[in-house]
């Protein structure tokens, strides 16, 4: 059973870590929660987010006391475009349950991945980007700094993965080693105040006997510039396990590309109950070298690029003498 495992953190952790959102200044990172934003890390921007979680679990129905020891990982790389990246999430978990019956006092321990998932994340939609181009109203703090209807149109994506299952794993519902499908349509909300909106539906495993269907809303407040909270619900639903999750925490901005936090999590039933603190950190790998902006559709977005393009040959055509062409309208006069 170990073979298979061993193999797969060879494959696919080995090319990764020789690598040496649109992009932001400040890292853009998941955590401390668990849901995915709609915008991804930046073109060449390599992140790493992880932690560690220690848990309690008590089956009402089994009698059984679990202690959990988790570490949750998500590398994230930006890939070609401002709008893609590409990610590999997981976690790995080791349990010790105690079956307290009448008679018989015994103990079992386990462990395995709750979850390895190689995917991808497309923005197919970005309201934001227009607002960044267009500038603020130079007029009116008023008109800046209110509440408008169109803030409540969210950024879109969409994230496709594939699920890694090994064989006798205690944490999935088939025996044998499968490969599965995830998709996740992510929306995010970016609000006056340093309110964060998050929201995520997930469709999971869909081509096996257990499928797998859920939401996440999470809540994120900036506090200070470099603190911020955060209010999160999941939900899933499926023959193999469904729960309400919630979880609260907190992160620290430590500099530019290195985010802490802390949060914890329960639930809302006893078969298991569910009681988990976690610690972790994200950090990135800033080798961003231009700011890229989503290109206008159509004849605009055309002619645009095309006077860019011309602005840039001349800028890079020096005559002979020395001295470059010096050209502002990008259209060929000097």
């Amino acid at each position: 059973m170990h073979h298979p495992i061993l193999l797969f953190l060879i494959l696919v952790f080995t090319p990764l870590l020789q690598v040496s959102a649109q992009y932001t200044d400040m890292i853009n990172t998941n955590r401390p929660g668990v849901s995915q934003g709609a915008f991804s890390v930046g073109t060449n921007v390599l992140q790493l987010e992880t932690g560690f979680s220690l848990g309690k679990e008590e089956h009402r129905l089994f009698n059984t006391e679990t202690d959990a020891f988790s570490w949750d990982y998500s590398l994230r790389y930006g890939l070609l475009k401002e709008e893609l990246e590409i990610s590999l999430i997981g976690e790995f978990q080791s349990n010790t349950v105690n079956f307290a019956n009448s008679s018989v006092v015994s103990e079992d321990k386990f462990a395995n991945f709750r979850s390895n998932t190689l995917g991808a994340k497309y923005l197919f939609y970005d309201p934001y980007r227009k607002r960044q181009l267009e500038g603020p109203n130079l007029y009116s703090w008023k008109a800046n700094n209110r509440f408008q209807w169109a803030d409540l149109i969210p950024a879109i994506s969409l994230y496709a993965g594939v699920n890694f299952d090994f064989e006798d794993n205690p944490f999935s519902p088939e025996f044998e080693q499968t490969i599965s499908p995830k998709f996740v349509l992510s929306t995010q909300n970016n609000w006056i105040g340093g309110w964060v909106f998050v929201t995520n539906i997930i469709v999971d495993r869909v081509t096996t006997d257990f499928p797998t269907y859920g939401y996440i809303v999470t809540l994120t407040h900036s506090v200070t510039d470099y603190f911020s909270v955060f209010l999160e619900n999941q939900g899933l639903k499926s023959d193999f396990y469904a729960d309400q999750l919630l979880r609260g925490g907190a992160a620290v901005l430590i500099n530019k590309d290195l985010h802490v936090d802390l949060s914890g999590m329960v639930n809302f039933k006893d078969t298991p109950s569910r009681l988990y603190v976690r610690v972790g950190a994200a950090y990135r790998f800033d080798m961003h070298s231009k700011d890229e902006f989503i290109e206008e559709k159509g004849k605009s977005g055309r002619d645009k690029r095309r006077k860019e393009k011309n602005k840039k040959e001349k800028k890079n055509n020096k005559r002979k003498d020395g001295f470059e062409d010096e050209d502002d309208n990008g259209d060929g006069r000097l």
